[in-house]
Parts: C-alpha cells; sequence; structure tokens
C-alpha cells in the first residue's frame, strides 16, 4: 500500500508533532484497554501501513494525541476511559462529498433501478429544488447529513457547491458549508447551467469570472466534473487554472462515466485528488502512481448506477495512492457511511481489509493534502472512533452492521 504523498496541512491543521516521549499531563486522558489500535504510522505498532497495536491505549491532551502504546506501559493520568477491548481506529476523513442541496432523485433511483442508465443531467432536478430552497432548508439539511455521518464515524469531511449553478446560490452553499468544515469546495463547473444550455462558453466565463470572484473567500478547492455531457478537458483547464490564479487548489471530478482526459488534466495541474477514477488507461494508472494526486474511489456511486466497479488493485500495485469516500450526494450515492463503502470496496474493488481502511482514513487525509488527521500518533488530532468489535476487519466481514459504538472528536466525545 502507497502510505501517500507528503500532505500539508489545512488552515486548521496543528503545528509540528508531539514526540511519543514527552511528559504527559496527569489531567489528559487515557483510553485504555483497546485490543486494537489503528495508529496509521508505521514507525508504531507492527511497522506496517496501519501501525496496529495490540491491547493497546492512547492518550489524548485537550485536542491532541499526545501518547500511544501497549496499555499495560500508558502513564498515569486522573481521566481514564476502558475501551472494554474494543477496536479504535483514526476517525473516517470523507473527501468528497455534495451536502448542500434540497429535495432528493427517488424517482430517478427507481427508474435506474428499472433498466434506465445514469446520466449526469440528472443533477438539473437538484439544481431546481436547491434554488427554491431558503438558507435555513439548506443548511437543516446539511447539518442532517454530517450528523449522520458522524455517528457513523467521520470526523473529517469535504463538502461542495455545484447544485445552485447561479452567483448568488454558488455563493450561498459555500457560505454555508464553510460554517461547517473548513474543507469546502467550489463546483460551479458541476454541470452547464439550464441557463446557458445554447451558449456553454458563456456559462464557462460566468464560472471562471463573477462567480470564481464570489465563491473564493468560502473555498479551499475548486472542482470541475470533467465528462461527457458535463465540460470536456480544455474548458476544466480553464476553469481549475482560474481557480489557482485565485488562490483555489484544484480537484477534479475524473473517468467516471467514460475514458477522458480528467486524470491526465489532475495530475498535470497537481490536482489533490482525482475522483472516481473508474475508466482508467494503462498511461493514467502510471501518471496517478507517479503523481502527488490521490485516486479517490467512490464506491457508492457504482452501487446506486450499477456501473463498473474502479479496479482498485490495478491502482494499488501500481503505487497509487488511494483515498476511499462517499460521493454522498441525492443522485448517484446516497449515503453517508464510509463503512458501508469499506465493505463495497473490499468485496468488489479487490481491496483488502488494511488497504480499505487505510484509504478510508489515512487516504482521505492525503486526498486533503493534511496531516492532522487520519492518523492516531502523537500530534494528530484525537479524532478516534471506537468499533463495536476486536479488530476494524470486521468492517467489511459484518457488512450493514452498525458497529461504531463512540466517535470522539478534537479529544471530546461527541456521539
Amino acid at each position: 500500500m502507497n502510505t501517500g504523498p507528503a500532505a500539508t496541512n489545512s488552515p486548521a491543521a496543528s503545528s509540528a508533532p508531539t514526540s511519543a516521549n514527552s511528559a504527559v499531563a496527569k489531567t489528559a486522558t487515557a483510553i485504555v484497554n483497546i485490543a486494537s489500535l489503528v495508529t496509521n504510522d508505521p514507525s508504531l505498532g507492527d511497522h506496517t501501513p496501519l501501525g496496529l497495536i495490540q491491547d493497546a491505549a492512547v492518550v489524548i491532551d485537550g485536542d491532541r494525541v499526545v501518547w500511544v502504546g501497549e496499555s499495560s506501559k500508558a502513564p498515569a493520568t486522573d481521566n481514564r476511559v476502558d475501551a472494554g477491548g474494543r477496536a479504535v481506529i483514526p476517525g473516517f476523513v470523507d473527501s468528497h462529498s455534495h451536502l448542500v442541496f434540497a429535495g432528493d432523485r427517488t424517482a430517478e433511483f427507481n427508474a435506474r433501478m428499472s433498466g434506465e442508465a445514469y446520466k449526469a443531467g440528472g443533477i438539473r432536478t437538484t439544481v431546481a429544488a436547491t434554488r427554491a430552497a431558503s438558507d435555513e432548508d439548506l443548511e437543516r439539511n446539511l447539518t442532517r447529513y454530517l450528523d449522520e455521518a458522524l455517528r457513523q464515524g467521520t470526523t473529517t469531511f469535504e463538502t461542495k457547491s455545484g447544485y445552485g449553478l447561479t452567483v448568488e446560490d454558488e455563493a450561498r452553499a459555500l457560505r454555508i458549508a464553510a460554517e461547517h468544515t473548513d474543507e469546502v469546495t467550489y463546483l460551479g463547473a458541476h454541470i452547464v447551467s439550464p441557463d446557458y444550455g445554447d451558449d456553454p462558453a458563456a456559462y464557462v466565463d460566468l464560472v471562471t469570472g463573477e462567480m470564481l470572484d464570489a465563491c473564493a473567500p468560502y473555498a479551499r478547492w475548486i472542482d470541475v466534473f470533467c465528462e461527457k455531457g458535463a465540460f470536456d478537458g480544455d474548458q476544466a483547464r480553464a476553469i481549475l487554472t482560474a481557480g489557482k490564479a485565485k488562490g483555489l487548489h484544484p480537484r477534479v471530478h475524473a473517468n467516471q462515466l467514460t475514458y477522458g482526459p480528467g486524470v491526465q488534466l489532475a495530475v498535470e495541474l497537481d490536482a489533490a485528488s482525482a475522483d472516481h477514477c473508474t475508466h482508467l488507461t494503462d498511461e493514467d494508472v502510471d501518471a496517478l502512481a507517479h503523481s502527488s494526486t490521490v485516486a479517490t474511489l467512490l464506491p457508492g456511486a457504482e452501487f446506486s448506477t450499477r456501473a463498473q466497479w474502479p479496479n482498485a488493485r490495478r491502482l494499488l500495485d501500481a503505487g497509487a495512492t488511494v483515498a476511499l469516500s462517499t460521493d454522498c450526494n441525492p443522485g448517484s450515492s446516497f449515503t453517508s457511511s464510509v463503512p458501508f463503502c469499506i465493505a463495497l470496496a473490499v468485496r468488489d474493488m479487490g481491496m483488502t481489509p488494511n488497504e480499505a481502511l487505510w484509504s478510508a482514513t489515512a487516504g482521505g487525509a492525503a486526498a486533503l493534502r493534511r496531516t492532522d488527521v487520519g492518523r492516531l500518533a502523537p500530534g494528530a488530532r484525537a479524532d478516534l472512533t471506537v468499533l463495536d468489535a476486536p479488530s476494524h476487519v470486521h468492517l467489511a466481514y459484518r457488512p450493514g452492521v452498525p458497529l461504531v459504538a463512540e466517535v470522539w472528536r478534537k479529544g471530546v466525545r461527541v456521539a
């Protein structure tokens, strides 16, 4: 497993990690009697990419991890929590979601499950509902799905605009999202707005001009759906280049429905991630393997559209860094469950349980160019998930079973 490119912290990330041998304050909290602890630090534990420690403990001081190791060697603290022989893993890092929307697409899903093909144009249904919704409705919907994801172990998430496609609606989507996460993505280039159906070039001008100016203050990232029925390679390059000039870093919806230029463009522009990666040539795989662009796989989309599964094994064997995320959206992947996506990746995409867990935690962090999340080692943010199971393997071994017993974010139990 590729343990990922060198990452940089987001604006919310921490300073340099604390040494594992540093003194631990008595007021810290020790979580002990952990059957197996996944640190995602290969210098720890069994020295695999998971850095697995058996019969372990983790010590939290404030919002940071300050010590990990064998439970019997845990430093004395005033506060101790007994994990009861459960497994502890880093909180999931969901690096691809679309959560600012209104309405649903039940009818479309029903038709698709009855034999109709998935088409990118279905997004227009959600655009109409989102434009008609109030700010309060959009935020209520967003927090509903964030809470749902949190209960399933997701402690860091990225989310996008893309269901407004006007200057005002895209900006308000990002403003609402930015109140809940630092990982906000401007996706005015989701599809060509229905208002510009006869003049796509004019819409690209809007996305790279007035709309970008209004949206950039709320976003960290810029994304484009580079796909037949959405934006071609030249349009995508213009959009991403304009975003970079405004200080936004690229991400790309790439090669989901067909072979295309998305992956090569992502690598060319040093995008943090190329997302979907279903239809790849050997040249695409090689480009990802020799770049810092993460291949983010979204098995919920293939499950919900009965599409071809991405070949994770091919990417991993080539040395590419792989992330797993939900792609939670009302059209093509209406799930907020990372555990469900892990089970799909193991069953249908050629990943081992270890690889799938790494990709849903450290891999997601790499796709966000974060070093403070996706791992449980000294200096990392104290985001952890306690499983009602002795091992992380149960996430794939017991698909569909609600195994998340506790969730801690920034050192506080929140679920």
